[in-house]
């Protein structure tokens, strides 16, 4: 005996909802809200819905991204300011202008001088109320334009730092010089950014090579949807 599905209506997505999903690798998060949009419109019928996502995921990352639609878009700054939890992978002894493996490496570093105890200590003065200057490949804007704006034509520009707060950060390195991490944050903090600062802290380099957000306030990935398990809870077209 097969239980059947409840799905959602029409109703349910106008006066409201708070929609999981796990991003998927080299989406965007605009991409994946236009694909939820376009799905709720052409199994519901509705004409004009609104839909919006909680805080950005870069292509390179996975993870939960939340979605509101309809009246829930209200909430979308109040949920934007939650704390978030990220795991992901360090790659140290290398930089790239973008932090993570968007652009090539453009600098390589000894790694040989680094100890389990200099990892720690490295998170360790990371964690707390820290200063933080966002990357230049970032969505950010100055004077109009985004950041990542004037990194694409080798554009210098100065980026102020700002403070954010780095509740956990924990690290094990058992593909050294690859190191997994683990860190419950603060909203605007960039990973890619912790990346770089661990690696000049450890007087090496370093840049993400992977990230899942695992984690936005109460909304973990356990409970995250995929496009193929959405589409089963969508009316019947």
């Amino acid at each position: 005996m097969t239980t059947e599905i409840e799905k959602f209506t029409p109703e349910d997505f106008k006066n409201g909802q708070i929609l999981v999903f796990d991003k998927p690798l080299e989406w965007t998060s605009f991409q994946l809200v236009n694909k939820v949009r376009w799905l709720i419109r052409k199994s519901s019928g509705i004409k004009k819905i609104k839909v919006g996502h909680a805080g950005t995921l870069d292509p390179l990352a996975t993870g939960v991204l939340v979605i509101c639609t309809g009246k829930f878009t209200k909430r979308i700054p109040e949920l934007q300011g939650t704390e978030k939890e990220y795991t992901g992978t360090f790659t140290l002894g290398a930089t790239t202008p973008s932090f993570d493996m968007e652009t090539k490496v453009d600098k390589t570093f000894e790694t040989s001088h680094i100890s389990k105890e200099n990892l720690e200590e490295a998170a360790q003065k990371f964690t707390g109320e820290i200063e933080q200057i966002p990357p230049v490949f970032s969505a950010l804007k100055k004077d109009g334009k985004r950041l990542y704006e004037y990194a694409r034509k080798g554009e210098e520009v100065k980026v102020e730092s700002r403070p954010v707060t780095i509740k956990e950060f924990e690290v094990d390195a058992p593909r050294f010089p690859e190191v997994d991490f683990r860190i419950v944050c603060s909203k605007g903090t960039y990973i890619r950014s912790m990346a770089n600062d661990f690696g000049l802290a450890l007087n090496s380099g370093a840049y993400l090579s992977s990230l899942k957000r695992t984690r936005v306030g109460e909304f973990g990935i356990e409970n995250a949807l995929d496009l193929e398990s959405f589409e089963k809870l969508l009316p019947s077209a």
